[in-house]
């Protein structure tokens, strides 16, 4: 195929030779009646038997842009035979013979007026005059120059016009949305076909008149074409990942590792693309924003300094009291009274302050929730720690060893309310 460059110089052919939108067409076709320009014509020279002919009453063939009729005369000339029809020629217009040819009995008189149309040649557009009877003769002939173009109709919101006849002689294939039909009426305007075809347009659609090869004798040649275009912003959501703060605190034990103070949340960039579509498929998909529309949050972390005090050490345990006859059936009754639960709390120190917060101070507490004891242990939790039976029929001093016990393995945050309230944590 040739360049833009040299289509639109064959194009500029055409247009500078209005004779060329005459090509020759087939015989059943009503075109211009000569063929290799308009040599064919005969002109009848100025003086000698034309003057003596010029007032003698002719009959002329007179065929203006496709409409003929026969036609008496008087006129000498082609000029006299236009006036006397009421024909205007503007600048561009073509009559063949000329104006000044004089006129004889049984001739044949041609008028094609000039039409303004734009034509796309590889997506550049320009505006060329033509004085071709139909959409098919301006492309054939512009085919036939080399050039590999197409009409394209002015529109005005959802109309489209092409200021001259589809196809005087031959139907049309009309493409709407890329889905192909034979229209069999062809030789009207490109606006009254569609609205015949019940074809409407909105202002993005594209449309345009081409021609193409016929693969069978009859077929059609011309098409008109419409694409649908459709135009939109599609908006494409990303994440964008939170960023991680670690904070120290002076008042939280270092044992207790860290904890989240803040939970952290992914933030959103937006993109926004404008897809255009024709006939269903991308053709172009371009970005007109890019932003971040929901920012991310930070998550923050917080670690403590603060050295954990060491543990009291356990206080020695008491000795046993000296057996009483007298006093041994009222101890065995307390004894069974408490549950086993013998031995004293601590008295001072922390201990005996986290004792006083969980029990009230009472080695024996059993309050049937699952809790027993100085310390409120579970009982897994008094099994782990070497401990047997019921923490609460234990003696308060082995209550206390294996508190101070678990504490040196887990932290106070074994006793979290009390162990708080206490300053511990």
């Amino acid at each position: 195929m040739p360049g833009t460059s040299e289509v639109w110089s064959r194009v500029n052919d055409a247009a500078e030779n209005p004779e060329l939108s005459a090509a020759e067409t087939p015989p059943q076709r009503r075109r211009w009646p000569w063929v290799a320009g308009l040599a064919t014509f005969a002109v009848v020279a100025a003086g000698g038997a034309a003057v003596a002919y010029e007032n003698a009453h002719k009959t002329i063939t007179l065929d203006v842009d496709g409409r003929t009729e026969t036609v008496s005369t008087l006129s000498g000339s082609v000029a006299g035979l236009l006036e006397e029809e009421g024909v205007r020629l503007a600048e561009r217009d073509l009559v063949a013979p000329g104006p000044d040819a004089a006129l004889r009995d049984g001739g044949e008189v041609v008028v094609r007026y000039a039409r303004q149309l734009t034509v796309d040649a590889d997506g550049a557009q320009r505006d060329i005059w033509v004085t071709a009877l139909d959409a098919d003769e301006a492309l054939r002939t512009l085919s036939e120059r080399g050039a590999d173009v197409a009409l394209v109709p002015s529109r005005s919101g959802e109309r489209a016009t092409l200021p001259l006849r589809l196809d005087v002689g031959e139907p049309v294939t009309l493409v709407d949305g890329g889905k192909g039909r034979v229209v069999e009426e062809a030789s009207v305007g490109l606006e009254d076909l569609l609205e015949a075809e019940g074809v409407t347009l909105d202002g993005d659609d594209r449309i345009r008149v081409e021609r193409s090869s016929a693969d069978e004798l009859g077929d059609a040649t011309v098409r008109i074409v419409v694409e649908r275009v459709h135009t939109k912003n599609v908006t494409k959501r990303h994440d964008v990942p939170h960023k991680t703060r670690t904070v120290t605190d002076d008042d939280r034990f270092a044992d207790l590792g860290t904890a989240v103070r803040r939970e952290g949340q992914e933030g959103v960039r937006s993109i926004v693309y404008r897809v255009t579509r024709v006939d269903g498929k991308v053709v172009t998909r371009k970005q007109v924003s890019n932003e971040v529309t929901r920012k991310p949050v930070t998550e923050i972390l917080i670690k403590g300094t603060k050295e954990r005090p060491q543990p009291e050490p356990a206080p020695e345990p008491a000795a046993p009291a000296p057996s009483r006859s007298s006093s041994s059936s009222s101890s065995g009754s307390s004894s069974s009274g408490s549950s086993g639960g013998g031995g004293s709390a601590p008295t001072s120190g922390v201990w005996a302050a986290l004792a006083q917060c969980e029990s009230g101070g009472n080695p024996s507490t059993n309050t049937g929730n699952g809790y027993y004891g100085l310390y409120q242990f579970s009982l897994p939790t008094w099994q782990a720690m070497g401990g047997s039976g019921l923490p609460s029929e234990a003696s308060g001093a082995e209550q206390t060893m294996r508190a101070q016990k678990l504490q040196a393995q887990s932290g106070w945050g074994q006793w979290p309310a009390c162990a708080a309230k206490l300053g511990l944590l």
